[in-house]
């Protein structure tokens, strides 16, 4: 069994079923779905499944329940080319599951889902799970995945090690922003990190505090207005400092944007081990995650490589 993956993806694993309607049902009122199917996700596992279809070698780390729903989780996680052999089968907690209701009127969703309790200590993953993170390239972890991963990373002797990112489109318990290779949150969750309003000033002065505070890069999404980056001269992909805005990709039909963020991150992070520059890696990472929005989940649609290429 192989020690090293490119990329090792830490943090949340669900099970979700997924309805899709033409509009949300009333109260006690019963509404036909055009679609109802089940399906693996999760932030740090959908970005993994992006990272797999692309062909970087990618393993997940997190936590599943003894019982059926974790093995299923497990397997479609398996099906994808993910390796799996780091995930941890916790007797006391059940597997992470989610009813979501897509709407085509809106094209929003409503989503009904299990509580997450924090991940363990990082060395209760035990140690297959440790040798994963200590030989891989990059380790991405969602909101839940930082903070043990952190932790653990500042207890090791070793003195190199690898490139770490966060997806901090939810609130990330003890971010410490100069641990972090590639801070990637939305631009709302950014500019509330630091307090500042949600405008083009806003999101910039963000941005610059980021940066400050030792983030080497920063790449912030915007929804339908795309994706900018800015980095330092600690992550420069043989560029100088600066920044780079570039717009989200038009002429795809969307059937729902869950899980869209989630493949924004894999998806870059695929763009970066294969030798990007900044623009090429958000443009290929925007284009992924419009293609995954053809789908009702966030896995079914995200294209391969030679898929992905094809529409750019």
């Amino acid at each position: 069994m192989s020690s090293s993956f490119r990329v090792v993806c830490v943090g949340v694993v669900t099970v979700d079923a997924l309805a899709l309607v033409e509009r949300y049902p009333a109260a006690d009122e019963r509404v036909v779905g055009e679609e109802v199917i089940v399906s693996g996700g999760g932030p740090a596992a959908n970005a993994a499944v992006v990272l797999a279809r692309q062909g970087v070698p990618v393993s997940f780390i997190g936590r599943v329940g003894a019982d059926a729903t974790g093995e299923q989780a497990i397997r479609l996680l398996e099906n994808e080319g993910v390796d799996v052999s780091g995930v941890l089968r916790d007797k006391d907690v059940p597997t992470q599951a989610s009813c979501v209701v897509v709407s085509k009127t809106t094209q929003a969703r409503a989503i009904s889902t299990l509580a997450v309790p924090p991940l363990p200590a990082f060395e209760a993953f035990g140690s297959r799970a440790m040798e994963l993170v200590r030989n891989a390239e990059w380790v991405h972890t969602d909101h839940l995945g930082f903070s043990p991963v952190a932790a653990f990373l500042k207890r090791s002797e070793r003195p190199a090690r690898p490139r770490l990112a966060v997806d901090a489109g939810n609130p990330v318990p003890g971010l410490d922003l100069s641990l972090l290779d590639l801070y990637v949150p939305t631009t709302e969750s950014m500019v509330r990190e630091f307090g500042l309003e949600h405008t083009l000033a806003g999101i910039a002065a963000a941005a610059d505090k980021a940066l400050a505070a030792g983030a080497s890069a920063v790449v912030a999404t915007n929804g339908r207005h795309g994706s900018t980056a800015w980095w330092s001269d600690r992550f420069a992909l043989g560029q100088a400092p600066g920044r780079v805005d570039v717009p989200a990709m038009d002429g795809v039909t969307i059937r729902s944007t869950l899980g869209a963020g989630d493949v924004f991150h894999g998806a870059l992070i695929s763009a970066l081990c294969r030798g990007c520059d900044w623009a090429a890696a958000l443009a290929q990472a925007n284009a992924t995650a419009a293609l995954s929005c053809r789908g009702l989940d966030g896995r079914s649609a995200v294209p391969t490589l030679d898929e992905l290429r094809r529409y750019l």
